[in-house]
């Protein structure tokens, strides 16, 4: 070797060690006394039983680390808490968790945020037994707003209340001088009083759109229910807000997120106004966690937009809009989801579904092969039965489709000879644990003994070979994290009802519902080479808890439901802090 090359190559030599010497820059954000869970493991098997990889023994679980160092929006160090202070600087903010059990960013992959935005300043109907009980809640709202104002609520359920639902007349009687408008507690039921049924021109004359019911009495009046599609016509009456009264709600709705410990939500059924707000908060940043985008497929028009489009977004985007959402059959509970056989508590009918349900199949097709994850509404065996085989139809001849990671939402009753093909197709079983144990009181009278073994089947899709998710579908269920772990691990409800659980074959281990909240959550949206692990490199998206879900979850899981979030960080930014 020349004399020169010599030199050359001793001070390369130099300045490499010089640069592996020198200390990382200083981070902006150091979280620290942390029960740190990475879930950087492999997944566990498919019985639950965690991967060999993962920190877990005879004795439990124990966290793989202590403190997070956070730079520029990503994580830059995991680990013990002296190493992670090292990466301290004058301006670094520290935050001490006090022993909080810091996980990957939660994510409620199925939501409704402008309902949720909404139903901060409507009636709250949620809980209401009785018809009494949810007139004098909306009387008492009613005396505080001027006369003629439109009033909306939710809550009341649709499911529980099947056998016997109200009428206008109480509803009117107690507040005579406002149209009031109750949607139910899963949005396929509404409630109208006789004022928004004058001002929605609704008469004996009026027809329910295909797929829906108007209610009516034996004179042919319309009773004030409106069921599956026919709540349109009711929803459509309400004057629409106004873009800064979508904005303000919707707002609402990802503040109340971000202070419930989600890093990000799947906005499910998106339309054109919902989508400019949350453009326009994009643009002035102040999007408070990431929203991934479902487009609506019940918008036509802005589904052929974003078709010529195409996904945009990268996952370090606070705003992505890469999905679509698309309804196929009803609900269980007011009878609209469609089943293979009768209902066994109302032989004769069966439900409905695809075009008799709205389901737009070109549509549908259309962003599919454009490259739309698309999202299917199915609850009822045969729904899931023909959304799958309309999901086969369009990935076997149209290779970018079949890279979609597509979706069944709910995927609430499936046939047993349909499981099998979740897995199969590489499609995403979208599930709520709440709903399991809502649901348990009547869901058993509408499919009968041995359909119930196929619905709610988290543990069967599983072993099964599906992937799973976990989410609120809110404002139809409670969308509190602690809640949707709880009713995962035991398949009881809030008060511990029943005893071992509804079918407890079906339920999650610990580490599989944070999955199903977190890691899996990050694959549905194709996010997992940057959030659902704690490592260096991914996004600073994380969530602090009161209670350790692992092993509060494996030993005590009742006392999930006293947790609390503490923290939540969006982008290596403090959202959320309790105080």
């Amino acid at each position: 070797m020349s004399v020169s090359r010599l030199a050359a190559a001793v001070t390369l030599v130099a300045a490499l060690t010089a640069c592996q010497s020198e200390p990382p820059p200083p981070a902006d954000l150091l979280l620290v006394n942390a029960k740190v869970y990475s879930m950087s493991w492999p997944d566990p098997g498919l019985d639950g039983t965690p991967a060999a990889g993962a920190p877990h023994d005879a004795s439990g679980w124990r966290p793989d680390a202590a403190a997070v160092a956070i730079r520029g929006g990503r994580i830059t160090l995991v680990g013990a808490r002296e190493a992670v202070e090292a990466q301290k600087g004058p301006q670094t903010e520290v935050v001490d968790l006090g022993g909080a059990t810091l996980l990957p960013g939660l994510v409620d992959s199925h939501s409704h945020i402008l309902e949720l935005g909404a139903k901060l300043s409507a009636v709250d109907l949620v809980g209401v037994a009785t018809e009494a009980e949810a007139v004098d809640r909306v009387a008492a709202y009613a005396a505080k707003v001027p006369k003629g104002e439109w009033i909306t609520g939710r809550g009341w359920d649709e499911g529980a209340w099947a056998n016997q639902y109200p009428d206008w007349r109480l509803l009117s009687q107690k507040v005579p001088d406002h149209p009031v408008v109750l949607y139910s507690l899963h949005g396929f039921g509404i409630w109208a009083n006789r004022a928004a049924l004058d001002a929605a021109k609704i008469a004996r004359t009026t027809a329910a759109p295909v797929g829906g019911e108007i209610r009516k009495d034996a004179r042919g009046e319309p009773t004030g229910i409106f069921l599956n599609r026919a709540t349109t016509i009711m929803a459509n009456a309400v004057p629409a807000p106004s873009p800064a009264q979508v904005e303000s709600q919707l707002l609402a709705g990802l503040t109340e997120m971000a202070r419930s410990g989600y890093t990000s939500v799947h906005d499910a059924g998106v339309d054109r106004a919902m989508l400019a707000g949350y453009q326009a908060l994009d643009a002035k940043k102040q999007l408070p966690i990431r929203v991934y985008v479902m487009l609506s497929a019940r918008d036509p028009e802005l589904c052929r937009e974003w078709e010529r489009k195409g996904p945009q977004g990268a996952a370090s985007d606070m705003l992505i809009v890469r999905s679509v959402k698309a309804y196929y059959d009803g609900a269980l509970g007011s009878r609209g989801a469609r089943l293979l056989a009768d209902y066994s508590d109302m032989p004769g009918h069966r439900g409905v579904s695809g075009a008799g349900y709205g389901f737009d199949k070109d549509v549908v097709a259309a962003m599919m092969r454009a490259g739309f994850q698309v999202g299917v509404h199915a609850i009822g065996d045969a729904g899931n039965r023909e959304s799958l085989d309309f999901l086969e139809s369009i990935t076997k001849e149209n290779a970018r489709a079949r890279d979609g990671r597509h979706r069944i939402e709910h995927a609430q009753v499936v046939s047993p000879e349909d499981i099998p093909r979740f897995a199969a197709m590489n499609v995403i079983a979208s599930m709520e644990p709440p709903h399991a144990v809502e649901d348990k009181g009547w869901a058993e009278v509408r499919v009968g003994a041995d359909r119930i073994k196929g619905a709610y089947a988290w543990r069967t899709l599983r072993k099964a070979g599906a992937r799973l998710i976990f989410n609120s579908d809110l404002t139809g269920s409670d969308h509190n994290v602690f809640y949707g772990l709880h009713s995962a691990i035991t398949r009881q409800d809030k008060t511990g009802q029943p005893a071992g659980g509804w079918y407890p074959e079906e339920r999650m281990t610990p580490e599989e519902a944070v999955r199903g909240y977190s890691t899996w959550a990050a694959h549905a949206a194709f996010a997992e080479a940057d959030t659902g692990q704690i490592a260096a490199g991914r996004l600073a998206d994380l969530t602090a808890l009161s209670v350790d879900p692992l092993t509060t979850g494996a030993t005590s899981p009742a006392a999930l439901l006293n947790g609390a979030v503490r923290l939540t960080v969006v982008d290596g930014r403090v959202r959320f802090t309790a105080r």
